[in-house]
Protein backbone atom coordinates (compact mmCIF):
# COMPACT_ATOMS: atom_id res chain seq x y z
CA UNK A 1 0.00 0.00 0.00
CA UNK A 2 1.11 2.76 -0.99
CA UNK A 3 2.33 5.77 2.30
CA UNK A 4 2.02 9.49 0.69
CA UNK A 5 4.95 11.48 2.89
CA UNK A 6 5.08 15.31 3.78
CA UNK A 7 6.97 17.17 1.81
CA UNK A 8 8.49 20.08 3.33
CA UNK A 9 9.82 21.81 -0.11
CA UNK A 10 6.32 22.13 -0.63
CA UNK A 11 6.04 24.95 1.16
CA UNK A 12 8.04 28.52 1.04
CA UNK A 13 8.28 28.50 4.66
CA UNK A 14 10.45 25.80 6.88
CA UNK A 15 7.17 24.66 8.57
CA UNK A 16 5.47 20.73 8.87
CA UNK A 17 2.39 22.31 7.24
CA UNK A 18 0.36 22.91 3.52
CA UNK A 19 -2.47 23.87 2.13
CA UNK A 20 -3.45 22.20 -1.10
CA UNK A 21 -6.02 23.87 -3.27
CA UNK A 22 -8.39 21.27 -4.81
CA UNK A 23 -8.08 22.64 -8.57
CA UNK A 24 -4.01 21.69 -7.82
CA UNK A 25 -4.20 17.95 -6.21
CA UNK A 26 -7.75 17.09 -7.62
CA UNK A 27 -6.26 14.28 -10.04
CA UNK A 28 -4.95 12.58 -6.34
CA UNK A 29 -8.19 12.62 -4.30
CA UNK A 30 -9.82 11.36 -8.25
CA UNK A 31 -7.29 8.01 -7.65
CA UNK A 32 -9.42 4.83 -6.14
CA UNK A 33 -6.36 3.26 -4.94
CA UNK A 34 -6.17 2.61 -1.01
CA UNK A 35 -3.16 4.78 0.70
CA UNK A 36 -2.72 6.74 3.43
CA UNK A 37 -0.57 9.15 4.53
CA UNK A 38 2.51 10.13 7.39
CA UNK A 39 0.44 13.39 8.25
CA UNK A 40 -2.98 14.94 9.82
CA UNK A 41 -5.49 15.62 6.83
CA UNK A 42 -8.48 18.21 7.27
CA UNK A 43 -10.60 18.41 3.50
CA UNK A 44 -13.00 21.07 3.93
CA UNK A 45 -15.39 20.50 1.09
CA UNK A 46 -17.83 22.91 -0.65
CA UNK A 47 -19.17 20.86 -3.17
CA UNK A 48 -18.82 16.89 -3.43
CA UNK A 49 -20.57 13.88 -4.16
CA UNK A 50 -19.29 10.40 -3.47
CA UNK A 51 -17.90 8.32 -0.63
CA UNK A 52 -15.16 7.97 1.28
CA UNK A 53 -13.73 4.72 3.20
CA UNK A 54 -11.70 5.83 5.92
CA UNK A 55 -11.60 3.55 9.31
CA UNK A 56 -13.33 1.27 7.72
CA UNK A 57 -16.16 2.91 7.58
CA UNK A 58 -17.99 4.64 4.43
CA UNK A 59 -18.67 7.97 4.57
CA UNK A 60 -21.25 9.59 2.37
CA UNK A 61 -19.93 13.14 1.45
CA UNK A 62 -21.90 16.22 1.57
CA UNK A 63 -21.31 20.33 0.26
CA UNK A 64 -20.58 22.23 2.79
CA UNK A 65 -18.67 19.18 5.28
CA UNK A 66 -15.18 18.68 6.74
CA UNK A 67 -13.07 15.61 6.94
CA UNK A 68 -10.80 14.61 9.81
CA UNK A 69 -8.14 12.12 9.04
CA UNK A 70 -5.31 11.11 11.02
CA UNK A 71 -1.58 9.85 10.27
CA UNK A 72 -1.50 6.56 8.61
CA UNK A 73 -5.49 5.87 8.57
CA UNK A 74 -5.91 3.92 5.39
CA UNK A 75 -8.65 5.72 3.19
CA UNK A 76 -10.11 5.29 -0.98
CA UNK A 77 -12.14 8.00 -2.05
CA UNK A 78 -14.74 7.54 -4.70
CA UNK A 79 -15.01 11.40 -5.92
CA UNK A 80 -17.33 12.40 -8.86
CA UNK A 81 -15.34 14.52 -10.67
CA UNK A 82 -17.84 17.29 -11.73
CA UNK A 83 -18.58 20.14 -9.54
CA UNK A 84 -15.71 19.28 -7.04
CA UNK A 85 -14.59 22.22 -4.59
CA UNK A 86 -12.35 21.76 -1.63
CA UNK A 87 -9.33 22.74 0.25
CA UNK A 88 -6.95 20.45 2.20
CA UNK A 89 -5.21 21.62 5.31
CA UNK A 90 -1.97 19.31 6.22
CA UNK A 91 0.56 19.04 8.85
CA UNK A 92 2.85 16.93 10.37
CA UNK A 93 2.64 16.02 14.02
CA UNK A 94 5.77 17.69 14.36
CA UNK A 95 4.00 21.20 13.08
CA UNK A 96 1.86 20.47 16.29
CA UNK A 97 4.79 19.79 18.75
CA UNK A 98 7.08 22.77 17.34
CA UNK A 99 4.80 24.88 17.71
CA UNK A 100 2.16 24.45 20.57
CA UNK A 101 4.96 23.19 22.78
CA UNK A 102 2.09 20.36 23.85
CA UNK A 103 2.89 16.82 23.10
CA UNK A 104 -0.66 15.98 23.65
CA UNK A 105 -1.81 18.39 21.12
CA UNK A 106 -3.15 16.21 18.68
CA UNK A 107 -4.89 14.26 21.44
CA UNK A 108 -6.68 16.69 22.91
CA UNK A 109 -8.71 17.21 19.40
CA UNK A 110 -11.39 15.29 19.48
CA UNK A 111 -11.48 14.66 15.93
CA UNK A 112 -8.35 13.13 15.36
CA UNK A 113 -7.97 9.38 16.31
CA UNK A 114 -11.38 8.78 16.90
CA UNK A 115 -12.70 5.72 17.39
CA UNK A 116 -15.95 6.19 18.86
CA UNK A 117 -17.89 9.15 16.67
CA UNK A 118 -17.85 10.42 12.72
CA UNK A 119 -15.23 11.26 11.54
CA UNK A 120 -17.27 13.83 8.83
CA UNK A 121 -18.81 17.17 10.23
CA UNK A 122 -21.37 18.94 8.42
CA UNK A 123 -20.43 23.17 8.49
CA UNK A 124 -22.81 25.90 7.67
CA UNK A 125 -21.74 27.52 4.14
CA UNK A 126 -20.91 30.42 5.95
CA UNK A 127 -18.70 28.80 8.41
CA UNK A 128 -17.12 27.05 5.23
CA UNK A 129 -16.67 30.68 3.50
CA UNK A 130 -14.48 31.91 6.57
CA UNK A 131 -12.64 29.07 7.31
CA UNK A 132 -11.82 28.58 3.35
CA UNK A 133 -10.76 32.65 3.46
CA UNK A 134 -8.36 31.78 6.73
CA UNK A 135 -6.69 28.93 4.92
CA UNK A 136 -6.25 31.44 1.68
CA UNK A 137 -4.45 34.00 4.43
CA UNK A 138 -2.07 30.87 6.06
CA UNK A 139 -1.58 30.30 2.10
CA UNK A 140 -0.49 33.47 0.83
CA UNK A 141 2.21 33.24 3.79
CA UNK A 142 3.68 29.76 2.90
CA UNK A 143 4.26 31.01 -0.60
CA UNK A 144 5.00 34.72 0.46
CA UNK A 145 6.83 34.60 3.18
CA UNK A 146 7.97 37.43 5.53
CA UNK A 147 10.13 37.40 8.96
CA UNK A 148 7.07 37.01 10.78
CA UNK A 149 4.59 34.77 8.56
CA UNK A 150 5.53 31.16 10.89
CA UNK A 151 3.60 33.11 13.97
CA UNK A 152 0.79 33.99 11.62
CA UNK A 153 0.78 30.28 10.44
CA UNK A 154 0.87 29.01 14.03
CA UNK A 155 -1.75 31.64 15.41
CA UNK A 156 -4.18 31.14 12.28
CA UNK A 157 -4.30 26.76 12.78
CA UNK A 158 -4.24 27.32 16.21
CA UNK A 159 -7.30 28.95 15.75
CA UNK A 160 -8.96 26.78 13.41
CA UNK A 161 -7.89 23.32 15.10
CA UNK A 162 -9.94 24.96 18.05
CA UNK A 163 -12.61 26.16 16.58
CA UNK A 164 -13.15 22.51 15.03
CA UNK A 165 -12.64 21.09 17.66
CA UNK A 166 -15.57 23.32 19.59
CA UNK A 167 -18.03 22.45 17.20
CA UNK A 168 -17.10 19.02 16.80
CA UNK A 169 -18.10 18.58 21.09
CA UNK A 170 -21.15 20.26 20.24
CA UNK A 171 -22.14 18.29 17.39
CA UNK A 172 -21.65 15.40 19.39
CA UNK A 173 -22.00 16.36 22.79
CA UNK A 174 -18.65 15.81 24.03
CA UNK A 175 -16.81 18.09 26.97
CA UNK A 176 -14.58 20.69 26.86
CA UNK A 177 -13.70 20.94 29.73
CA UNK A 178 -10.34 20.85 30.29
CA UNK A 179 -8.73 17.78 32.12
CA UNK A 180 -7.62 18.17 35.61
CA UNK A 181 -4.90 16.39 34.64
CA UNK A 182 -3.64 14.66 31.51
CA UNK A 183 -4.11 10.96 32.02
CA UNK A 184 -7.04 10.82 29.24
CA UNK A 185 -4.66 12.22 26.82
CA UNK A 186 -1.59 10.45 27.62
CA UNK A 187 -3.89 7.04 27.55
CA UNK A 188 -4.82 7.83 23.96
CA UNK A 189 -1.68 8.59 23.10
CA UNK A 190 -0.60 5.64 24.63
CA UNK A 191 -2.78 3.03 22.92
CA UNK A 192 -1.72 4.04 19.83
CA UNK A 193 1.68 3.44 20.44
CA UNK A 194 1.34 0.14 22.46
CA UNK A 195 -1.72 -1.30 21.38
CA UNK A 196 0.48 -4.11 19.30
CA UNK A 197 2.11 -4.91 22.24
CA UNK A 198 -0.63 -4.25 25.67
CA UNK A 199 -4.03 -5.26 25.17
CA UNK A 200 -4.45 -5.02 29.07
CA UNK A 201 -5.55 -2.26 31.24
CA UNK A 202 -2.98 -3.32 33.88
CA UNK A 203 -0.27 -2.68 31.10
CA UNK A 204 -1.68 0.93 31.05
CA UNK A 205 -1.56 1.57 34.30
CA UNK A 206 2.00 0.60 34.93
CA UNK A 207 2.76 2.93 31.80
CA UNK A 208 0.93 5.80 33.32
CA UNK A 209 1.87 5.13 36.98
CA UNK A 210 -1.43 6.00 38.47
CA UNK A 211 -4.79 3.93 39.51
CA UNK A 212 -6.71 2.22 37.10
CA UNK A 213 -9.73 3.89 38.78
CA UNK A 214 -8.04 7.47 38.13
CA UNK A 215 -7.41 6.49 34.41
CA UNK A 216 -10.85 5.21 33.80
CA UNK A 217 -12.70 8.48 35.67
CA UNK A 218 -10.40 10.34 33.36
CA UNK A 219 -11.43 8.63 29.96
CA UNK A 220 -15.04 8.80 31.10
CA UNK A 221 -15.14 12.47 32.00
CA UNK A 222 -12.81 13.22 28.90
CA UNK A 223 -14.30 10.88 26.61
CA UNK A 224 -17.99 9.84 27.48
CA UNK A 225 -16.51 6.05 27.24
CA UNK A 226 -14.72 3.50 30.01
CA UNK A 227 -11.17 3.08 29.24
CA UNK A 228 -11.97 -0.72 28.54
CA UNK A 229 -14.26 0.85 25.98
CA UNK A 230 -11.33 2.98 24.49
CA UNK A 231 -8.83 -0.09 24.54
CA UNK A 232 -11.06 -2.46 23.04
CA UNK A 233 -11.88 -0.26 20.13
CA UNK A 234 -8.55 0.35 19.57
CA UNK A 235 -7.62 -2.76 19.52
CA UNK A 236 -10.39 -3.93 17.56
CA UNK A 237 -9.97 -1.98 14.97
CA UNK A 238 -6.15 -3.17 15.00
CA UNK A 239 -7.66 -6.51 14.09
CA UNK A 240 -9.57 -5.16 11.55
CA UNK A 241 -6.76 -3.26 9.48
CA UNK A 242 -4.84 -6.54 9.81
CA UNK A 243 -7.74 -8.56 7.96
CA UNK A 244 -8.47 -5.84 5.49
CA UNK A 245 -4.60 -4.59 4.54
CA UNK A 246 -2.15 -7.56 5.65
CA UNK A 247 -3.12 -10.20 3.97
CA UNK A 248 -1.90 -12.24 6.69
CA UNK A 249 -3.80 -15.08 8.20
CA UNK A 250 -5.78 -15.27 11.15
CA UNK A 251 -3.10 -17.17 13.14
CA UNK A 252 -0.16 -14.31 11.72
CA UNK A 253 -2.29 -11.64 13.28
CA UNK A 254 -2.72 -13.15 16.48
CA UNK A 255 0.93 -13.50 16.58
CA UNK A 256 1.53 -10.36 15.88
CA UNK A 257 -0.85 -8.69 18.59
CA UNK A 258 0.81 -11.30 21.36
CA UNK A 259 -2.47 -12.91 21.66
CA UNK A 260 -1.83 -16.46 22.89
CA UNK A 261 -3.50 -18.32 20.77
CA UNK A 262 -5.77 -17.57 17.44
CA UNK A 263 -9.17 -18.73 19.27
CA UNK A 264 -8.79 -15.91 21.42
CA UNK A 265 -8.60 -13.49 19.26
CA UNK A 266 -11.94 -14.80 16.72
CA UNK A 267 -13.44 -14.76 20.21
CA UNK A 268 -12.95 -11.27 21.09
CA UNK A 269 -13.61 -10.29 17.58
CA UNK A 270 -17.14 -12.07 17.99
CA UNK A 271 -17.39 -10.89 21.14
CA UNK A 272 -17.19 -7.36 19.61
CA UNK A 273 -18.69 -7.18 16.51
CA UNK A 274 -21.32 -10.53 16.25
CA UNK A 275 -18.93 -11.60 13.45
CA UNK A 276 -16.08 -13.77 12.70
CA UNK A 277 -13.54 -12.86 11.64
CA UNK A 278 -14.33 -14.68 7.87
CA UNK A 279 -17.94 -13.41 7.68
CA UNK A 280 -16.24 -9.55 8.85
CA UNK A 281 -13.85 -9.52 5.65
CA UNK A 282 -16.53 -11.15 3.36
CA UNK A 283 -18.63 -8.52 3.99
CA UNK A 284 -15.66 -5.87 3.70
CA UNK A 285 -15.11 -7.31 0.31
CA UNK A 286 -18.82 -7.23 -0.87
CA UNK A 287 -19.19 -3.19 0.22
CA UNK A 288 -21.13 -3.74 3.46
CA UNK A 289 -19.28 -1.83 6.27
CA UNK A 290 -20.50 -2.25 9.93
Amino acid sequence: MKTIKFHRSDCGVEVLLNVLIGDDVKASYLDTDTYNTDYFEIVIFKKVKGTLILNQQKISLTDNSVIFISPFQKRKWQLDAEDLDFTVLVFQEGFLNDFFSDKLFAYRMLYFYQLNYPLDMPISLVEIDKICSLLSEIKVELVSPKPDSSHIIRSLTYYLLQKFNREYAFQNKLSLENAENNYAYQYKLLLELHIRDHQRIDDYVKLLGVSRISINAAVKKQFNVTATHLLKQRLLFEIKNYLIHSGKTVGEIAFELHFSEPNHLMRFFKAQTGMTTGQFYSNYQNGIFS
